[in-house]
């Protein structure tokens, strides 16, 4: 007698896990979905209607300082999507937009700098490409602080 009860248990149990282990139903992970796509549209939202940390002219820099060593220690690398700003700190993330395009990249503050007087940031040469300034030396950008969390929800996610 005992052990048909065990065995009676030991069945629902395994059919009430099967049921708790299956995957989510197509409107469940459609939910899913549009919470992920509203999050990102509020921190779009958010993001344009805060006031800039800085506006003014950015400069970049570039062959006479590859491999050169950055203030925070790191190689310059021209080709990664940095800047060197004179207050942030290193390791921070900073939204440049080139107000004559409206063209952005979001870019980790790893340097000190400008130097030159009037400048309040130097980009990296494939962060003036991207805004296409490269040519022109100079443009006048308006820059944004991107807070942590919001760089975790911009990285894609491994599925």
């Amino acid at each position: 007698m005992c052990r048909r009860i065990a065995r009676g248990l030991a069945i629902v149990l395994s059919v009430v896990s099967l049921g708790a282990a299956q995957k989510p139903t197509s409107s469940e992970s459609a939910t899913n979905r549009s919470n992920v796509t509203q999050a990102a549209k509020e921190v779009r939202y958010k993001s344009r209607k805060a006031k800039p940390y800085q506006v003014g002219t950015a400069s970049w820099y570039g062959d006479y300082f590859q491999g050169k060593p950055t203030a925070s220690g790191v190689p310059y690398n021209m080709y990664d999507l940095t800047a060197a700003h004179p207050t942030l700190p290193l390791g921070s993330f900073v939204r440049v937009t080139n107000l004559r395009n409206g063209r952005s990249v979001v870019v980790k503050v790893n340097d000190r700098g400008p130097i030159v007087p009037g400048r309040i940031i130097d980009v990296s040469y494939s962060t003036a490409r991207v805004l296409q300034f490269k040519a022109q030396g100079l443009q006048r950008v308006r820059l944004d602080l991107v807070e942590p969390q919001t760089m975790a929800m911009l990285r894609p996610m491994a599925y």
